[in-house]
């Protein structure tokens, strides 16, 4: 019974989280080493870079018990991430520094690294991230937040399709306790069976005072009114709908069908 109904955690395997990680990290060390650690530009470029990772973390943590909270936290992920692209963007632009183009030799240089091996390894980007030169720190950091970006944006995907396919928690909860109730039922307790003599009801039968849906004959089991028969809703268990007989066999209440 110790099983969850649906799976958590696990953000470390996530390649999302790995780069996140990575870009964190660097942008911690970017700003100690190139700004003014007087700047507010320094606590915004970090606080955007930590909440990236950390939304991840969250969403896949927030994932046993909401879906729509795993895919706010993805997004937020994926906007905190937007907005320290700007920042690094800003940095080279306000410098005069070049910008790496998406297919420069030196950014194709970098995306390599995280194609070729995973678990992504951060030491893979040191001869970039240590460089002395800060307009190649930045780039390279660029290039690292569109690959998260870009696994971000594979991971709302899959999650937009699971919640569609498969429903939220909330549905699965459902499931589940129905399947629960059924199995635990008594097999001996045939008080919910339906009567084979309901084969001579009337025709069309009543209407469920609860829910609507028609009615079958059925015959109490058990209890005071055991050997009784009375009409129980076609929806049992789900609806505890009844309704009792006249002496004539037919319904006391009036017919719904006929109202």
């Amino acid at each position: 019974m110790g099983e969850r109904l649906r799976p958590s955690g696990g953000y470390r395997e996530l390649r999302s989280f790995q780069v996140a990680t990575i870009v964190y990290d660097a942008t911690v060390s970017f700003c100690d080493r190139f700004l003014d650690k007087r700047s507010r530009t320094v606590d915004q470029m970090v606080q955007a870079a930590r909440s990236g990772r950390q939304n991840i973390a969250e969403g896949s943590r927030a994932s046993a018990i909401s879906s729509n909270t795993e895919l706010r936290l993805v997004n937020i992920a994926r906007a905190s991430l937007d907005e320290l692209l700007l920042d690094y963007e800003d940095f080279l632009r306000q410098r005069g520094k070049r910008q790496w183009g998406k297919n420069d030799r030196e950014a194709r240089e970098v995306r390599a690294v995280g194609r070729e091996r995973s678990p992504v390894p951060a030491a893979a980007y040191s001869p970039w991230l240590s460089n002395a030169d800060p307009a190649v720190v930045a780039n390279a950091v660029i290039c690292l937040i569109h690959q998260a970006n870009y696994l971000l944006d594979q991971q709302i995907s899959a999650l937009e399709r699971d919640f569609i396919s498969q429903g939220g928690y909330s549905e699965s909860l459902a499931a589940a306790r129905l399947a629960e109730r059924r199995r635990q039922r008594d097999p001996t307790d045939r008080t919910d069976l339906t009567d084979p003599s309901d084969l001579s009801a009337p025709t069309p039968p009543p209407l469920c005072p609860a829910c609507g849906k028609s009615m079958v004959l059925r015959t109490a089991r058990k209890g005071a009114r055991a050997g009784s028969r009375f009409w129980g809703c076609a929806g049992y268990p789900e609806c505890m709908g009844t309704r009792p007989l006249d002496a004539a066999g037919g319904c006391v209440h009036k017919n719904l069908n006929q109202a």
